[in-house]
């Protein structure tokens, strides 16, 4: 284990709670083991930390975030995310390596959507040339939480996000029958209706989407 996290892990396991750990892993349909902790300490005691320990060097980054997703306890694998959020505008365009090893490793939303919503979005942003590369690669992936990254991407781009190619994708994975995926065409259209709910609109109607993307799609629309 890399230095840089024992004291974090003694940290959280000092402040497990087995009460709250078991509801904690219901939630989650027993993918994960829980230490209990909840999100407001998780980042009182995250805090806590840096403020003794600092943010790592970038070039230690990689193995302390693949150290932090091998630990059994859900937690660590938030702290990693919030961890690579804290140094999303400092990473090396090579970097998407890891960021794609940890959408794949572990796998549920509670993860994926941090990364796809928030890193990935950042990161694309700062190196089109990796944005063409791996959108490329993960479009036409059999791996779905590849496929939703894409779809979720640009939830935070409001303006600047590219319609024609969140369009694009959509229809890509039209027909499909997992959930995440239907689900995540809804949010993702959801989202750009803030910004221009008629042209939401007008493509809703133009294309055969699931029903529970189209209802997620119109959600806040009249």
């Amino acid at each position: 284990m890399h230095p840089y996290i024992v004291p974090l892990k003694t940290l959280f396991e000092k402040n497990a709670d087995p009460v709250q750990a078991a509801p904690m892993k219901k939630y989650m349909r027993d993918q994960f083991a829980y230490l209990g902790i909840k999100t407001p300490q998780s980042v009182a005691l995250q805090k806590e930390f840096y403020v003794e320990h600092g943010l790592p060097e970038i070039t230690e980054l990689d193995p302390i975030l693949r150290d932090l997703w091998s630990l059994p306890q859900r937690e660590f694998q938030y702290v990693a995310v919030g961890l690579l959020g804290r140094c999303d505008k400092q990473i090396p365009a090579k970097f998407i390596k890891t960021v794609e090893y940890l959408i794949i490793t572990k796998s549920w939303w509670d993860t994926v959507d941090s990364i796809a919503g928030g890193i990935v979005g950042v990161h694309f942003k700062r190196f089109p040339d990796v944005r063409e590369k791996y959108l490329s690669k993960w479009r036409a992936s059999e791996n779905f939480w590849l496929r939703r990254t894409t779809i979720l991407f640009q939830l935070g781009y409001k303006q600047e996000t590219d319609f024609d190619l969140l369009c694009e994708i959509i229809r890509e994975n039209l027909g499909s029958q997992e959930f995440f995926i239907n689900k995540a065409i809804g949010w993702s259209l959801r989202q750009y209706a803030r910004i221009y709910p008629i042209a939401v609109k007008k493509f809703v109607k133009a294309t055969p989407l699931h029903p529970l993307s189209q209802r997620e799609a119109l959600k806040h629309l009249s």
